[in-house]
């Protein structure tokens, strides 16, 4: 069963889609922020962790990869792509913080200053606004590389990311539109 598609909607149904997906969006980034809040990331900084890292990057890439697919074949891509978004870059932001405070919990000459969780995610909002307020900097080479990474993935997330979901809402639409070219064709001829 294919749903009508949104611009043919009535606007009460309009709303109640749109409310819907940001609410999904709104939860799932809630949840990401409690996650990051309760897990227990003030242990000592090790090579493993560091493979998790870049494990965790790689599965960034995989669900966004995931997320296009999905925009692909939604009945509402746009919103669709609006959820995608914002649950990446919660996930990016937060994976930065934890290696962040994971590293200064190791290291406490990493930073400037001590850094807590809210501290973390304090830091790396600012690097990736590229507001960089100057209050937290890295010290280390290991916090400055790191520093260096996130501010060269948020570049790739702006730029390529965003290019990719947004092709990928302009399929979905166009794949939409001749679809609906296609029904209304064939409803012509059977009335012919």
């Amino acid at each position: 069963m294919t749903r009508k598609p949104y611009d043919q909607l009535a606007p009460a149904a309009r709303r109640r889609l749109a409310a819907a997906s940001l609410l999904r969006a709104g939860a799932a980034v809630t949840a990401l922020v409690v996650v990051y809040y309760l897990l227990p990331l003030d242990r000592p900084l090790k090579p493993a962790t560091l493979i998790w890292f870049g494990l965790g990057l790689v599965g960034f890439a995989a669900v966004i990869a995931w997320q296009v697919r999905a925009i692909m074949v939604s009945d509402v891509p746009r919103l669709r792509a609006v959820q995608a978004i914002a649950v990446g870059l919660a996930v990016l932001l937060l994976l930065f913080a934890s290696i962040y405070l994971r590293l200064a919990n190791d290291n406490p000459d990493s930073f400037t200053e001590s850094l807590s969780k809210t501290d973390s995610l304090y830091f790396t909002i600012t690097v990736f606004t590229t507001v960089g307020f100057g209050d937290i900097t890295p010290r280390t080479e290991l916090a400055r590389i790191i520093t260096m990474i996130q501010m060269l993935t948020g570049l790739l997330v702006v730029g390529v990311v965003a290019r990719i979901l947004l092709g990928a809402v302009q399929t979905a639409v166009q794949r939409r539109e001749r679809d609906g070219r296609a029904e209304n064709d064939s409803d012509r001829a059977g009335d012919g």
